[in-house]
């Protein structure tokens, strides 16, 4: 069968509203044919999303309520299974995020964020930050905490509330579970009559696809990003993230999201419920490995001291630290804040205590002829700021935006005019947030006195300084 006829054959059938993509493999959305015919052309669709991750099925989500590209045929895929959208157990999962207000403001566009809230969900109202070896800290929150700084959830219940989201819009999104993809096939940079202009997709079942553009949330190991050929900029930090959730000694407003820099790597105790709160603890393998070895008691007693412990202080900068505190309370009197204390840790559910290691990546690009990426396909950074998965949401948002406003143009979907500009206004975003936390984690990640002294000072004149402090929280925000 020639391309031509392929193509009339396709459009013909998405004329009269049919898809025929098969039932097996986990296919929501399917017609009565049962296998697509080892003769027929593959299957076209106008965008495919490979990742069925938060941010991939939240880049589904945002195209599927899209008014613009509702006539546009779109597919996501994910190599694991359908999400259950029953009830939560009542153990709180151990992988949590940190969502800015921007975040929850994308996902109320679609309706995510009230399924999120009416299942679980903790604002904080503050976050208090401070150093292992001075008395240094910086306090970050809203309007006399009448407004929440942000919202820590745990990944299964936005991927539960995006995966809800996605039900409902069933007409406009194909969602293929179970089912990796092998190859792909990219377009000549300029493809002559004879030659297929689209993305070719070849599935583990031996099913192929084509599509206009095919969006890459595969995580940070991308097959998407590795075939279309797309370099990354990269490195480990030689350490790796403990991860825990933790009964607190009594129970409090639990309204704080509390970090301290440990020469050994940050460690951030984050609220989940009034008597609940999740770890994350950045160290070396090693002290990780041991951290997870030990008997609840003594994994208690660690992480209470990582947090209350002096032992790194010494009195030359604790006496500099207080004199330069005097002075600011002085000169800017409105501009101290009260230090609070963390609260206790007195158990650790044992089912939860688990790590993983830690790097930076960054994709020298993030789009190609007919691909875009978004989330880890695109960037990785360290947990300390809690923005991994905000700039992967940032990347859908604005993605989806271009997206739309070149289908209402009638504009090809995978022309690199509108994917550069997408690429363009992330870049701007995402890499100066990398440079500060790759930055930040260097910066805390020594004793010397002078460096001590130097982020010291920096740190307590950020926190005396308002405007400047509000600028920072406006960024991150977003």
């Amino acid at each position: 069968m020639s391309l031509w006829r392929g193509v009339r054959l396709v459009c013909g059938l998405r004329a009269h509203g049919r898809a025929w993509l098969p039932a097996s493999g986990g296919c929501r959305r399917c017609s009565s044919a049962s296998e697509q015919p080892e003769t027929g052309p593959p299957e076209f669709f106008d965008v495919v999303i490979s990742g069925g991750g938060m941010v991939g099925t939240a880049m589904a989500c945002a195209l599927a309520y899209d008014e613009n590209l509702s006539e546009k045929k779109i597919l996501l895929l994910e190599a694991g299974n359908q999400k259950a959208d029953g009830k939560l157990p009542e153990l709180h999962s151990n992988r949590v995020s940190a969502l800015t207000p921007g975040t929850a403001a994308f996902l109320s566009r679609f309706g995510a964020w009230d399924h999120i809230c009416n299942k679980r969900c903790k604002p904080f109202k503050r976050m208090q930050v401070w150093d292992e070896c001075s008395d240094a800290m910086i306090t970050f929150d809203k309007a006399d905490l009448l407004e929440d700084m942000g919202f820590i959830v745990e990944n299964d219940v936005i991927l539960s509330a995006l995966s809800k989201q996605l039900t409902a819009v069933a007409d406009r999104v194909h969602v293929l579970y179970r089912n990796k993809v092998v190859n792909y096939t990219w377009p000549e940079p300029y493809p002559s009559s004879d030659t297929n202009p689209w993305v070719q997709i070849e599935l583990a079942d031996g099913r192929k696809l084509q599509t206009t553009l095919l969006i890459g949330a595969d995580g940070p190991n991308s097959m998407a990003r590795e075939s279309a050929g797309i370099q990354t900029v990269h490195w480990k930090y030689d350490q790796s993230a403990v991860v825990a959730t933790l009964r607190l000694a009594e129970p409090t407003d639990n309204n704080v999201a509390w970090q301290r820099f440990l020469v050994t790597g940050p460690i951030a105790m984050l609220p989940l419920s009034d008597h609940l709160s999740s770890l994350v603890w950045s160290t070396s393998h090693q002290h990780a490995s041991d951290l997870l070895s030990m008997d609840e008691e003594t994994f208690v007693d660690a992480i209470n001291s990582a947090f209350w412990s002096n032992e790194n202080h010494s009195e030359f900068i604790d006496t500099a630290s207080s004199m330069l505190r005097t002075a600011f309370m002085f000169l800017m009197p409105s501009g101290t804040s009260v230090r609070q204390l963390p609260p206790s840790v007195a158990h650790v559910d044992p089912k939860s205590r688990t790590m993983f290691p830690l790097g930076l990546g960054h994709a020298t690009k993030y789009v190609g002829p007919r691909v875009a990426l978004i989330g880890d396909a695109a960037h990785r950074v360290h947990p300390l700021a809690g923005q991994g998965v905000n700039l992967g949401f940032g990347d859908v948002a604005s993605l989806s935006q271009h997206l739309g406003e070149a289908a209402f143009n009638g504009r090809d979907l995978g022309s690199t005019k509108h994917l550069n500009a997408f690429e363009t206004e992330r870049q701007r975003h995402n890499l100066p947030v990398m440079a500060a936390i790759d930055l930040l984690k260097r910066l805390y990640s020594t004793k010397s006195t002078p460096v001590v002294l130097l982020r010291s000072f920096g740190l307590q004149v950020t926190n005396a300084f308002a405007p400047l402090k509000e600028q920072i929280m406006a960024f991150v925000s977003r």
